[in-house]
């Protein structure tokens, strides 16, 4: 899955994209609605308009930028404050927010917004935290969601490196009964061999969920 960022591949035309056999290419939340920003996405009609891209678009929710921009961040139950990058314009990104942003982009499958933190971190409580706070940011974005029938809400399972915590963050989030699933929180700097632990762990339920 190729990396747009900001609705646009570096390098590369959207019909050179289209002759590789791509179908599939990642944009984000957070800069799009940033730049352009969310009424100019409504004004073009979304992003594959914008990229002149007929295949089909997943976004970040913006909840990497947690860790990513996290000099800029402030992270509260309400949502993320962020101080924008290009000129230092405060800007919230709540569940809601972020799932409108992702309605006026129009990728065919838009992300929750998880509360995200390095892996690396040593701070165990933080990191339950963060997972909890997930969950429940997940049924923000559900409520927020507007079209559900032409764009595929995926919850992501968070929970760091810790089995136990991922266990119980996948039963809770399976229980909202989302079109798809993510793993989400690893290649934050952890080790290969604990990335591949927890990506290749099989969970009974979450299993029994993928056949």
């Amino acid at each position: 899955m190729p990396v747009a960022t900001q609705a646009s591949l570096k390098g590369l035309t959207p019909h050179q994209l289209a002759r590789t056999g791509c179908n599939l290419c990642l944009n984000n939340t957070y800069h799009l609605g940033l730049k352009p920003g969310q009424e100019t996405l409504d004004k073009i009609g979304g992003a594959h308009k914008l990229q002149g891209w007929s295949g089909n678009i997943l976004t970040d929710s913006g909840g990497f930028q947690m860790v990513s921009l996290l000099k800029l961040a402030q992270v509260t139950e309400e949502g993320v404050r962020f101080l924008s990058p290009h000129d230092g314009t405060p800007m919230l990104l709540t569940p809601e927010h972020s799932i409108s942003l992702q309605n006026s982009i129009r990728s065919d499958i838009i992300m929750q917004l998880d509360d995200v933190i390095a892996t690396t971190s040593a701070d165990g409580a933080r990191m339950e935290e963060a997972m909890e706070r997930s969950v429940r940011w997940l049924d923000r974005c559900i409520a927020a969601h507007r079209k559900p029938e032409s764009q595929n809400l995926f919850c992501i399972i968070q929970g760091g490196l810790d089995l136990e915590m991922r266990r119980k963050c996948c039963e809770e989030m399976i229980k909202r009964d989302t079109p798809g699933i993510a793993i989400g929180g690893l290649s934050g700097g952890e080790a290969k061999d604990a990335f591949c632990k927890v990506y290749s762990h099989r969970f009974s339920r979450f299993a029994a969920l993928q056949m």
